[in-house]
């Protein structure tokens, strides 16, 4: 049916007039809502608007600080902190409608992805989500490459500015130093030990950001940032180069398995070189792996063997049991207790106590431990340090095994005494020998230069000290069991360690070869430890694989220092290497 105009304005005519009102009150009252909420963002709450303007042209960058710098005791740099620059994003800007030169094309995802090295579908998960307004796309870019990346000029891809640690001595101190991560913070060794004082604070400040969310201007800075403290460390990079040297050639020549050296300042207690191999480059982590990065001097546990006879026999010169004359019923060899056999490779009726340090018999050592309470013995140990922390703070450090007394059996006291049956690490080990070179105090070891020499605790009287000199320098000359330790122009004193090592609850036919010795014996300079891991060349003695390692280290270190010689240069008698008295008791 079809209405005429006639018809249509009289059916208009009869609705009713309160629906006109009503639809005009209800718009009167939605512009009244809007006036008012106008009037409350910008008059009253108008931080909301400020926000979200301020996000289109402002931001609060964090300022990294710059990391301390590590240096050895001669200021020489240990670890750097070089300014390198990140990419990030802001995924909000990349895709946000309202600027269209905004927008990433594929083209230019493949491109950034090629200079940043990584896949495009990487680069494209990363600013997937777009509600972010921050994202690292790569960490810490060399200069030349985030150059080419700032050329893209890419909207919303921007640098900043980070800094990334730099080793210049690389593998020879790598595990010693440790090295930070990608935020600049300590991972391993002192760079983790040390991070309160390295780290520093980070700023802030705010920036003004383009259409493009470029950083066009520094708006002020809030917070600036504090800078880490630079820390001089006790290590000689002079002396640690030398023991890195010669390690890594003993390690290749006996075919070990690994190996460690510490050298210590005898009179303060300073941490001079502390060497491990293998090692690996601190600067390229690509293909590290954790058997890499250990520390073996310090964190790696073995049994002594016969570098703990001149503890057991300065016990017993202390309490006044013997001499070092006095004579030792060595029994041809063999001693039994409770159906165990200990065993001298080189048979002798009877020795002096002297002979007994410079033969290196462990029938006279267990015959002397046995002499004294296991009490006296367990602390004299524990006084010496084994069994706790050396005091130098580093992360992961062993602190052996040393069993309380009463739990002792005669034939475990008998065993320890040559140092089976109680475990150490090598800077344990090297810090128990201050007691010998110093005037019979313990010192603690420090990896940090000190201003004054360090307090010890006293061990021993300075009588026993001397007589112990005497006894540990007649173990590097003919007769004993370290010939080749010695060194031309100088007087040294020491003592040698072969110990089978312990798989299981089993000793295999494994050894760990050590010698730990100073010099020059009139007034000691340097402590040095030697400690090679399985040699499998030939030797797997004390005297013939780690005593020249001392030798080579410890002269070279002396000569450096320009120590003053005590014997004359033409003092070095050293029988050939196959010769019994460079070997020791096993």
């Amino acid at each position: 049916m079809n209405y005429t105009a006639s018809e249509a304005d009289q059916s208009a005519a009869k609705l009713p007039g309160w629906r006109a009102s009503l639809l005009f009150a209800l718009i009167l009252l939605a512009l009244a809502g809007l006036l008012v909420r106008a009037f409350y963002l910008q008059g009253i709450h108008d931080e909301f608007l400020q926000e979200k303007g301020n996000q289109r042209y402002s931001r609060v960058v964090e300022v990294s600080a710059h990391r301390g710098m590590l240096t050895d005791r001669n200021g020489e740099p240990l670890a750097v902190s070089t300014p390198v620059e990140s990419v990030w994003a802001s995924p909000s800007v990349i895709k946000m409608g309202d600027l269209k030169d905004a927008k990433m094309d594929e083209q230019q995802l493949v491109k950034l992805a090629q200079l940043l090295s990584m896949r495009v579908s990487e680069v494209h998960d990363r600013l997937a989500d777009t509600t972010r307004d921050f994202v690292y796309l790569k960490r810490q870019l060399p200069p030349d490459q985030a150059s080419e990346v700032s050329g893209l000029n890419l909207a919303g891809i921007s640098l900043k500015r980070e800094y990334r640690r730099y080793y210049p001595a690389g593998e020879e101190i790598a595990q010693t130093l440790g090295f930070t991560g990608q935020d600049d913070n300590g991972q391993e060794g002192l760079e983790l030990a040390l991070q309160g004082d390295l780290a520093g604070k980070p700023g802030s400040q705010r920036v003004i950001k383009d259409r493009r969310g470029h950083m066009v201007e520094d708006a002020g800075s809030l917070q600036p940032p504090k800078p880490g403290a630079d820390i001089m460390l006790s290590l000689d990079l002079r002396v640690q180069h030398l023991a890195y040297r010669e390690l890594k050639l003993a390690v290749q020549k006996n075919k070990a398995k690994a190996g460690a050296v510490v050298v210590l300042d005898a009179r303060s207690g300073e941490v001079l070189a502390l060497a491990n191999y293998p090692s690996y480059n601190p600067n390229n982590r690509a293909q590290l792996t954790p058997e890499q990065m250990r520390n073996r001097a310090v964190a790696d546990m073995f049994e002594p063997g016969s570098t703990m006879k001149p503890f057991t026999v300065a016990t017993a010169l202390e309490t006044g049991k013997v001499k070092p004359d006095t004579v030792i019923n060595t029994e041809n060899g063999v001693l039994t207790i409770a159906n165990k056999k200990i065993h001298d490779t080189h048979p002798e009726p009877f020795l002096t106590v002297a002979q007994v340090i410079q033969k290196s018999s462990n029938v006279g050592a267990s015959k002397i431990a046995l002499s004294l309470e296991p009490s006296v013995l367990w602390q004299t140990f524990s006084d010496a340090g084994f069994g706790a922390h050396t005091g130098s703070n580093f992360p992961g450090e062993a602190i052996g095994m040393l069993r309380d007394a009463h739990t002792w059996k005669p034939i475990e006291q008998a065993t320890m005494s040559y140092g089976h049956g109680i475990s150490v690490n090598l800077l344990q080990l090297t810090r128990a020998y201050t007691a010998f070179a110093g005037d019979g105090d313990i010192k603690p070891v420090s990896l940090v230069k000190l201003d004054a020499p360090a307090v010890g605790k006293r061990v021993f009287s300075e009588k026993t000290v001397g007589e112990m000199r005497a006894m540990l320098e007649s173990v590097v000359l003919p007769g004993g069991t370290a010939p080749m330790a010695q060194i031309a122009g100088y007087r040294v004193a020491g003592k040698t360690g072969t110990a089978h090592k312990l798989e299981g609850h089993h000793y295999s036919n494994r050894y760990v070869a050590s010698f730990v010795g100073f010099a020059p014996v009139s007034k000691p300079r340097v402590i040095v430890a030697v400690m090679i891991d399985e040699p499998e060349g030939g030797q797997y003695y004390g005297g013939l694989v780690a005593a020249p390692v001392f030798s080579q280290i410890a002269g070279e270190t002396l000569r450096m220092y320009n120590v003053p010689n005590d014997a004359p240069l033409d003092n070095v008698i050293v029988p050939p290497t196959d010769a019994d008295s460079s070997r020791e008791e096993v």
